[in-house]
């Protein structure tokens, strides 16, 4: 029987509009964590805002919400999926809003910060899945922007805090089948692929390095997510990856398998997985390296050596462990 991870709230948002996946995106991360045999969220703790519901009030609204609903020892996820626009300031663009008029139908990267801010549980996890918008050629100076630059400022005032936006400043935020690529792996870490500890628990850091390799590994290099962690005591659970089970359970769209590992003696599997956790640490420090890089065309050639290094280590130490991995 499924257990319910209690202490589980998110507010989810998928803008749509000339962004349709955008829904299909937030739809299936609110579904997934309200699943019992998922993520196990109760179902009045997350909120699904899609489409005209998507407006700029809903989403303040719902935001107050979570920070007004959530208690302390909560775990928080914000997850967006629409459009980041720098004019210079930093907008996201909720359902509807009018470009000529952004102060009042966009959230400014500064308001978006306060909100986060009132979110005063113990662990708070941002993911922003933000795409090119074609209208916003129409506005002079305006590019493509992931992250907010305040909410960056804002994640160092605080511990466990974690922000993901799916790209870099230059790059597309790529669609796939039948999910963009950034949620599709986001998805995959909460059902437990990636996961260390296999012990029901989709756990944060397991999610951003998988993320942060399964999006440029299936993009051929075009689209490398943005990982800023800081103050962070622990690799904090998010969620059950199956309803408090610890098998993890296949997701339609990939073939899974696991490697047997009973035959290995106990010795050697301890050194494995302290491997492991050192190569999963290197590589999140290569990606806040990495990551500090955004504003440049041209990362160091050696941070991007050491990165491929170190995944192809990570996979073989996978491998040999018989954690769930795939092409």
């Amino acid at each position: 029987m499924s257990e319910k991870f209690n202490q589980g709230y998110a507010v989810v948002i998928g803008i749509g509009a000339d962004l349709p996946v955008t829904v299909d995106d937030a739809t299936a991360i609110a579904h997934f964590l309200n699943n019992p045999a998922c993520c196990a969220y109760p179902h009045n703790q997350v909120r699904l805002l899609t489409e005209d519901a998507a407006n700029r009030e809903s989403i303040l609204s719902s935001l107050d919400w979570l920070a007004n609903t959530a208690e302390p020892n909560a775990t928080a996820i914000v997850y967006f999926s629409g459009h980041g626009l720098e004019t210079p300031d930093y907008y996201l663009m909720p359902f509807g809003y009018d470009i000529k008029n952004l102060e009042s139908t966009a959230i400014s990267g500064q308001l978006f910060s306060e909100k986060l801010r009132s979110i005063q549980t113990r662990q708070l996890l941002v993911l922003l899945d933000c795409c090119h918008a074609g209208g916003q050629a129409q506005i002079k100076g305006a590019v493509k922007s992931p992250l907010p630059p305040t909410t960056i400022d804002e994640l160092k005032k605080h511990s466990g805090r974690v922000i993901i936006a799916s790209s870099r400043k230059d790059e597309v935020s790529w669609t796939g089948n039948p999910y963009s690529v950034f949620t599709t792996s986001v998805l995959e870490a909460l059902a437990g692929y990636g996961a260390f500890e296999q012990d029901g628990f989709a756990r944060v850091l397991d999610l951003a390095l998988w993320a942060g390799r399964k999006v440029p590994e299936r993009t051929n290099e075009k689209q490398h997510p943005i990982i800023k962690v800081s103050n962070l005591e622990d690799n904090f659970a998010i969620a059950w990856y199956a309803g408090g089970a610890k098998k993890v359970q296949p997701l339609e769209w990939i073939s899974s398998h696991s490697l047997e590992t009973s035959s290995v003696n106990a010795a050697q599997l301890a050194t494995w997985q302290r491997m492991l956790v050192n190569y999963r640490e290197n590589l999140l420090l290569i990606e806040e390296r990495m990551s500090e890089y955004v504003d440049f065309t041209a990362i160091p050639l050696q941070l991007i050596k050491s990165k491929r290094q170190l995944e192809a280590k990570i996979t073989d130490l996978e491998q040999k462990l018989g954690l769930t991995s795939f092409p």
